[in-house]
């Protein structure tokens, strides 16, 4: 089998230092390829890129309107957050109204991504708890299907539980594609991923985006997910994340999302379009440069946007000192 593309180097100085692979699809609902470069066969772990995905179990079961989701809770529910004062409060708010608190979140607890938060924390004499994970949006709307499901609550996140096979079957009904046993892990947050191929999972964004080939119900489902991520890209993120500000320049048109070892994936709205991309040795700079240079192609971005993006494709690198001595740079779309 051929080698994936080289699509992002690191340069320092004048001399390329390192090259990076990858792979990434375009697709609309229909299975239709747009745009392609590399194995898009070729089943990897989605990681959390596909939170979105896994959030549909919130209205499967019903915990949408039984513990009535605010737009904010949904979009935390789709994010990798940096553990921002507002981020906790989203999820504390949530789990207040289930009955539970940080304790029955099995995410796991870290110190908040957000250099500011952390420090905060830090002088205020308080540990991180899982609340500052960021996952823990996610982990709350899990508790929440438990909860609708009226089943117990410990052990959701572990592959038995009934939460977690509700998760597993809404992902197989959007992507179009069984989730084995036989390539399946465990993700940094404690639940399971399942390994499936790049193409499924960038057509399940675009039918997210469009309802097409789902049910009413999911489709629905879908939307009100992708609104809620879009109009609230602080809370699926933070304070100078790479998914707040896509989010934030494209107002509504993009939905995008990072996933630990190099994957990204999203949707382009008005044209109906999904995207899945990873980077081969797991770089997440890498990714990042390789996603805004897709998007810089394929987005039709205005020239706030096309800032934004050129931000991203081209990553300075700075000494300790704060002089630039390189970049992580997009190398194009390979056909």
């Amino acid at each position: 089998m051929d080698a994936n593309p080289i699509l992002a180097e690191t340069m320092r100085g004048n001399w390329v230092e390192n090259r990076h692979r990858g792979a990434y699809v375009v697709i609309d609902a229909d299975g239709r390829i747009i745009a392609s470069a590399g194995d898009i066969e070729r089943p990897v772990f989605p990681r959390s890129a596909i939170k979105s995905m896994q959030a549909l179990a919130i209205f499967a079961r019903h915990a949408d309107s039984q513990f009535n989701h605010s737009s904010e809770e949904l979009a935390l529910a789709c994010a990798s957050h940096t553990g921002e004062d507002v981020h906790v409060g989203v999820a504390s708010g949530l789990l207040a109204r289930l009955g539970l608190s940080a304790a029955d979140l099995e995410c796991g607890a870290h110190p908040p991504l957000d250099a500011v938060a952390r420090t905060a924390l830090r002088e205020r004499g308080e540990e991180p708890s899982s609340l500052h994970n960021s996952c823990s949006g996610k982990h709350s709307g899990m508790l929440s299907v438990a909860r609708a499901m009226g089943v117990p609550t410990k052990g959701y996140a572990s592959r038995e539980h009934a939460v977690q096979q509700q998760v597993r079957a809404v992902i197989e009904a959007v992507i179009g594609e069984p989730l084995t046993e036989a390539r399946c892990g465990t993700d940094g947050c404690s639940i399971p991923t399942f390994a499936a191929p790049l193409r499924a999972f960038a057509r399940g964004f675009a039918r997210m985006a469009t309802g097409h080939g789902l049910s009413a119900e999911l489709a629905s489902a879908a939307r009100r997910l992708f609104d809620a991520a879009t109009t609230h890209p602080h809370l699926v993120a933070g304070t100078g994340h790479a998914d707040t500000l896509i989010m934030t320049a494209f107002k509504g048109r993009v939905m995008q999302k990072y996933g630990a070892d190099g994957v990204q994936c999203g949707a382009i709205g008005d044209k109906g379009w999904g995207y899945a991309l990873k980077c081969d040795d797991g770089n997440i700079a890498a990714s990042l440069a390789m996603v805004a240079g897709l998007l810089l192609d394929i987005a039709d971005p205005d020239a706030s946007q096309r800032a934004v993006l050129e931000g991203f494709a081209r990553q300075k690198i700075k000494s300790v000192r704060g002089v630039a001595v390189g970049e992580m740079r997009s190398v194009g779309r390979q056909a």
